[in-house]
């Protein structure tokens, strides 16, 4: 006989909840090998190829079908541009993870839980069993002694309080101010796409911090990239304080790169994962760390990422020191921006 695309979701992880029609509560499901997760840097549209079997089930079928117990993912939240990728490569070489990378639904979820859209067919009061619904469905594993491991897009960060609310591991990833100006500013991208989301930032601010911040008009480009990091450093912090069960450790990437072969470890630690002193010089040693993580087939060291920062503090540096002044100045006013302050300098 068969079997029924039901029964292989119930039986291991092969059919990924891909994408989501949140309008007519439909999901997309793609067929992944454990070998294509493992290679993935993006579980979302950019794997799509003519190659790639897909279907589209209703979100209630779905829903129906009766799993096995797994257990809850662990998360790697970050407020972007900050190694995530990385440290999910290094973490996703072991044999009791199942790394996921930025899973496109995460997103879709997210955006729905901050804007609140009229037309999807949930509440925003019922978006918090969704959100539990989605995690049961990403938990499925491929092999007994299997944990799945899901790094969330920075975009995904306000979905960590439901998803951390009841206990479970995370691993919170930043780094300094500073150090996050020169990270954006050393790439036209990464500035196109801290413009793209300054609207949405904006919007979270407000629900997190309950007061009104400046007009995006009247931001500095440094000032609209600051904006970023204030947001998902501001998101971390609250999460952190609203999920007291929650097992939270913050690493500093800019640390971990300073010191890989100490830091990984402790990282690893952090999941109860064991790595040994050896696995964890190999891993250091292995193209992952000399490869750009999002796009393997490209160099990219810890070296030249210091060039490239060294550069930008050097060109923006009247820019940059301004904006530090200006958000130590909001911070004196907002007490969640001074709480994200003081976390970034005591958790280094």
């Amino acid at each position: 006989m068969t079997a029924t695309w039901q029964d292989i979701f119930a039986k291991d992880a092969t059919l990924f909840p891909h994408l989501a029609d949140l309008q007519k509560a439909e999901i997309l499901l793609s067929t992944l090998s454990e070998e294509a997760y493992r290679k993935a840097s993006f579980l979302d549209q950019r794997m799509f190829s003519p190659e790639l079997q897909r279907q589209v089930v209703r979100w209630s079928d779905v829903a129906a079908i009766a799993l096995p117990d797994c257990p809850k993912p662990q998360y790697i939240f970050h407020i972007g541009h900050v190694g995530s990728t990385l440290i999910s490569r290094l973490l996703g070489e072991h044999p009791a993870v199942l790394a996921l990378r930025e899973p496109a639904i995460l997103r879709q979820i997210a955006e729905a839980w901050v804007t609140q859209p009229a037309n999807i067919p949930w509440s925003f009061a019922q978006l918090g069993p969704v959100v539990d619904q989605l995690e049961t469905w990403l938990a499925r594993i491929f092999e007994p002694g299997q944990r799945v491991m899901i790094k969330a897009s920075s975009f995904v960060s306000p979905l960590a309080k439901p998803l951390l609310r009841d206990g479970g591991d995370a691993l919170f990833l930043f780094t300094s101010l500073e150090r996050y100006l020169q990270t954006i500013l050393a790439g036209d991208a990464s500035k196109q796409e801290a413009a793209a989301l300054a609207d949405i930032r904006l919007l979270r601010l407000a629900q997190l911090c309950r007061c009104e911040f400046p007009s995006k008009d009247s931001l500095s480009l440094v000032q609209t990239i600051a904006l970023g990091w204030i947001c998902e450093m501001a998101t971390l912090c609250a999460t952190q304080s609203a999920c007291p069960d929650a097992h939270i450790s913050w690493r500093d990437f800019d640390r971990f790169l300073a010191e890989p072969l100490r830091q990984l470890p402790l990282i690893a630690h952090d999941f109860q994962l064991d790595l040994s002193e050896t696995e964890a010089r190999e891993l250091i040693a292995s193209p992952i760390m000399t490869s750009y993580s999002k796009a393997p087939e490209f160099e990219y060291s810890a070296s030249l990422r210091e060039e490239l920062l060294a550069e930008a503090a050097k060109i923006h540096a009247d820019d940059i020191r301004h904006t530090l002044l200006w958000v130590e100045n909001l911070a004196q006013d907002i007490p969640l921006i001074a709480t994200a302050m003081a976390t970034a300098e005591t958790r280094r």
